[in-house]
């Protein structure tokens, strides 16, 4: 049972549920990593899709979601429109892809009608479409890998 407990709160910790604290002898623990855009996402695993959304307690569409991360994570504004968020940054191939990349898709019969932010390891973390949640998936699958549109990096202020 203890090792069941511990596995729990890691693996809510590793969701940002926990707050995780440095220990008190860590020599740098005022220079803690920065949270990022897809921390902030991945906070939202979960959250139910809405149109129009872009908050944890109303529910997010998939562009609301990306403006949610990047303004929680930056103070940034992104525009909450898919079309709109994919001019802004610079190019990203595939193969050069970043935690915090937005990645685009062709979901509608148009290029660049959906938007996730990359993860890592081949992952991406998205609000996919009415009556369902906040979640990840793999760049790879079959369905995501043939409706690849672009990437974009967004870089913080500063």
């Amino acid at each position: 049972m203890k090792h069941k407990l511990l596995h729990l709160c890691a693996l809510f910790a590793g969701l940002g549920f926990i707050p995780l604290a440095a220990p008190a002898s860590a020599p740098h623990a005022e220079s803690a990593r920065a949270e990022t855009p897809a921390d902030h996402a991945m906070r939202a695993l979960g959250a139910r899709y809405r149109l129009g959304g872009s908050s944890p307690r109303t529910g997010f569409d998939c562009s609301g979601l990306v403006t949610h991360a990047f303004e929680q994570a930056w103070g940034v504004t992104l525009p909450h429109n898919v079309q709109a968020q994919s001019r802004i940054g610079i190019p990203v191939k595939r193969s050069a892809l970043r935690p915090g990349d937005l990645v685009f898709y062709n979901t509608r019969n148009r290029p660049y009608s959906h938007v996730g932010i990359y993860l890592g390891e081949g992952r991406f973390i998205h609000a996919p479409r009415p009556g369902k949640l906040v979640r990840v998936e793999s760049l790879r699958s079959s369905y995501w890998s043939a409706r690849f549109s672009g990437a974009r990096r967004v870089t913080p202020p500063g």
